[in-house]
């Protein structure tokens, strides 16, 4: 039987589709030059984020379709990532970063920061390398959710990020004491952005994600302006009130010419566990969550459970219908959210396997998705 050729290699591998950008992989340069020794085939496949979400489905149909080609053996698959980045301009500020990612809210409250860190935890444990800009001067809570104190070290007159969970960040919190008060004005802002980004030895990045003060502000303009973002996040719950401040979001970003990757919807319901002691399986129980009744049955040993949505349902879909972007995720109500945040343990961090923390791992893995269609559609066209 006479040796697979590079030709069949390449045809069979021609058969794995990416889903988002519609080409297959051997077309988008995603495979790396195969290597053929007798009967054995090795081939490298190289994606564009190392959180690409169907990594291990494209590593099983490559395995699937080189094993299946006549006198071949032995397959070996491997999957590699490298975020290619933005085309334009050269810049001056942060040369290193690829990507630059805002995360917004229309009003506080929402758990902003609580999905930044969360999002950049589980962008680093894919193997990506990432950053958190804590931008919102007058809260800066990224410093307590990471778990970090202390002024930062300066080497050739540029400041070290702090580092934790595979994450660089920067922020005030480090600079001021924990009970001063900032109080400036936009200029001031402006001007504290450009040197977090200019002063600052971020190196090289995959990722930045610049958390956001609330609202629609100088901090946002101005950063707008600094550097050229590859998108925005927006977070928010389901209840009217932060969807309808999400909505002047929505416009501050299409003035600016920044590209909406999608929204996260934070505590969407939370689960409520009971046990009726001496019920039998189905048993009707009646339940007053405030919002009207909720009826459910009782299963074996009179267990029962409900999903209360404390803040309501369905904004963040409502609000992706209305301006075409995706939700990317909801992420449920959970009190161990909260306490991974006060204790700098985010919980992608501290309970992997934890159903938010799989929530947050697939919002991640989909921002990654979001960002590598921008970045695909920014490359130059090869006749």
């Amino acid at each position: 039987m006479s040796q697979v050729t590079k030709e069949q290699v390449l045809d069979a591998l021609r058969q794995i589709q990416d889903p988002d950008l519609h080409q297959d992989i051997v077309t988008l340069g995603f495979v790396k030059e195969p290597a053929i020794d007798g009967s054995a085939v090795d081939v490298t496949i190289n994606l564009t984020t190392p959180a690409c979400p169907v990594k291990d489905q494209m590593k099983a149909q490559a395995e699937e379709l080189l094993g299946a080609l006549p006198g071949v053996s032995k397959v070996k698959v491997e999957m590699t990532a490298e975020v290619r980045g933005q085309t334009g301009p050269p810049r001056k500020l942060a040369t290193g970063v690829k990507h630059f990612i805002a995360v917004s809210s229309g009003k506080g409250g929402v758990g902003k920061s609580t999905v930044t860190v969360n999002l950049a935890a589980a962008l680093a444990k894919s193997g990506a390398r990432v950053g958190v800009l804590d931008c919102d001067v007058y809260g800066p809570d990224i410093p307590m959710m990471m778990g970090l104190t202390g002024e930062p070290e300066a080497v050739d007159k540029k400041l070290v990020p702090k580092e934790r969970h595979g994450v660089k960040t920067m922020s005030i919190g480090y600079l001021i004491d924990e009970d001063k008060p900032v109080i400036w004005r936009g200029p001031m802002v402006h001007k504290l952005i450009e040197q977090f980004l200019g002063d600052v030895d971020w190196g090289e990045l995959d990722y930045l994600l610049v958390d956001m003060p609330p609202g629609t502000g100088d901090a946002q303009l101005s950063l707008a302006q600094i550097v050229p973002l590859s998108g925005g996040i927006l977070v928010t719950t389901p209840q009217a009130v932060a969807t309808f401040d999400v909505a002047k979001a929505v416009q501050m970003f299409k003035q600016v010419n920044v590209e909406i990757l999608g929204i996260v919807e934070n505590m969407a319901g939370y689960a409520i566990r009971g046990t009726v002691e001496g019920c039998p399986a189905g048993t009707p129980v009646r339940l007053d969550t405030g919002a009207g009744e909720t009826k459910v049955e009782t299963g074996e040993g009179g267990t029962f459970e409900a999903i209360v949505h404390i803040f309501g349902a369905g904004g963040a879909e409502r609000l992706a219908n209305r301006y075409d972007f995706p939700v990317l995720g909801s992420i449920p109500l959970n009190p161990c959210v909260r306490v991974g945040g006060d204790g700098g343990e985010p919980i992608v961090v501290s309970d992997p396997d934890h159903p938010v923390s799989r929530a947050f791992l697939d919002v991640a893995g989909k921002l990654a998705q979001r960002v590598a269609i921008a970045e695909h559609r920014s490359l130059p066209i090869l006749q």
